[in-house]
């Protein structure tokens, strides 16, 4: 008896067949080389291009022409930037998507439309239709995992027909998959060292990397920067025609930190353009760097209301006071207090530390720290001893993890003092709770893997917080 034979009319691919529901979706994307575990160093710059994403997405139809985008880069507060942007125009009445990374405990937290992630439904869809279109890709032309998440959310989001994407880039901003985007407004947050082995060694190559985002006659709204990024971004605005504000400089900014007994401990803001003018307005989320994050999204918002965009400054004010981000300064128990921060370079540890003692009372602070090995360890190792009474080392969830016992080693080089190690998180947290009583707290942090371990070992703790995070840096 011969063995059946394929129907020639079943003109379904192998990989189209396989993708059939959520987990096959997942394996598929898994499957993929992914940068974020495993980046290109900085002299292999020459492997980028945008050409993979760009034959995806012509394949698909070019979905990121569909809507109006904004586009935000920068070392960090990249997230809490869009959140805040995002949230302005969703009270004024307009559909938002929102594409940020890394995620926490969900890859579907990354692609985001009116406050709600995309289904498990749509996003197995959306992969099957990705995996068959690229079947017959040579290698070289194989979309990488964040670049399928980049098509993807652009097709999402046409889709949903969203009026406005807020897009933040995933690494440096030049090659991003998210540069194909011609957006109406981009935004630069704060610059610091981070990803040295992709980006370059020094503040001026960052910025030049960050500033690959700029587009002629597109408005650029920045964060305060270096006098030595500073003058990278304006190099890189004059040589593609395009307007470069500073908050502080040609928009008007300032911020205070203040504490009362009816509000707590909270920053405040006052920015004014020819448009807008907002006086002590509350930031929603904890710490003065988030200060000078909601004065970019504000920046942004103004430069969206001279594109033409309505807005209304109270509906503004009302969604900017919604905001909430789990895995920045979120409390995951409240007996003992444990909190979680993704900070993960030197400067997000040094502003973690401020905040922390600027919002939080706690008679002693147990640092659990854990990176990767291609962070600037030593930057974060010296910011960090400024604000633990205790250390403990511990590894993360990821092949770039740094070793515990390393860690250790050059934490003690630089401060002189003793740690404790732990193979992993349970590890740490059993050393940790040993040594604290209640009016103590332990501060995890140095990695975004971290946080997602913490946040799955507490998501049913007894003592969970009722909400999942909170504004005013207290549980």
């Amino acid at each position: 008896m011969k063995p059946p034979t394929a129907d020639p009319s079943d003109s379904r691919k192998p990989a189209q067949k396989a993708i059939r529901n959520y987990a096959a979706a997942l394996a598929y994307l898994d499957a993929q080389v992914n940068y974020e575990r495993k980046p290109l160093k900085f002299h292999q710059r020459g492997m980028q291009s945008l050409t993979r994403i760009k034959k995806l997405l012509a394949a698909m139809g070019n979905p990121e022409t569909a809507f109006r985008s904004v586009h935000i880069a920068g070392t960090k507060g990249k997230g809490s930037t869009a959140h805040m942007l995002a949230e302005m125009l969703r009270a004024n009445n307009l559909k938002i998507g929102l594409y940020t990374s890394p995620h926490i405990l969900d890859v579907r937290e990354r692609v985001v439309v009116d406050g709600e992630m995309i289904a498990e439904q749509d996003f197995t869809r959306l992969i099957a239709r990705i995996a068959r279109l690229t079947e017959g890709f040579a290698e070289a032309d194989r979309p990488t995992y964040f670049e399928i998440l980049t098509a993807l959310a652009f097709q999402y989001f046409k889709d949903r027909k969203v009026d406005i994407a807020v897009v933040e880039t995933g690494l440096g901003g030049r090659y991003d998959a998210t540069n194909v985007l011609k957006p109406t407004v981009c935004g630069i947050t704060s610059l610091s060292y981070d990803h040295m082995q992709q980006l370059g060694n020094t503040l001026t190559q960052i910025a030049e990397e960050k500033a690959g985002i700029f587009k002629t006659d597109v408005p650029v709204v920045s964060a305060p920067q270096s006098p030595e990024a500073k003058k990278a971004l304006k190099k890189a605005a004059a040589a593609v025609k395009c307007p470069l504000l500073f908050t502080g400089d040609e928009i008007p900014f300032s911020y205070r930190f203040e504490s009362s007994r009816v509000s707590g401990p909270q920053a405040r803001i006052g920015i004014s353009t020819s448009t807008s003018h907002f006086d002590h307005l509350v930031v929603p989320l904890v710490g003065e760097h988030q200060a000078i994050n909601c004065g970019v999204a504000l920046g942004m918002l103004d430069q969206l209301r001279a594109k033409g965009l309505t807005l209304n400054d109270e509906a503004s004010i009302a969604g900017l006071s919604r905001v909430r981000l789990p895995g920045r300064m979120e409390f995951v128990c409240e007996n003992p207090r444990i909190l979680v921060d993704g900070a993960h370079n030197a400067a997000s540890i040094e502003a973690l530390m401020r905040a922390i003692g600027q919002n939080i009372p706690y008679d002693s602070m147990v640092v659990i720290f854990g990176c990767c090995q291609d962070k600037d360890i030593d930057g974060m190792l010296k910011h960090i001893q400024l604000g633990a009474d205790k250390i403990v080392f511990t590894s993360v969830k990821s092949p770039r993890s740094a070793d515990p016992a390393e860690l250790g080693r050059r934490f003690s080089e630089i401060s002189g003092r003793m740690v404790q190690v732990a193979p992993d998180l349970r590890g740490a947290l059993e050393i940790a709770q040993k040594v604290i009583t209640r009016e103590d707290l332990i501060c995890i942090t140095g990695s975004f893997y971290l946080v997602s371990e913490a946040k799955r070992l507490f998501a049913d703790h007894p003592h969970r917080p009722v909400t999942a995070a909170s504004p005013a840096g207290v549980p």
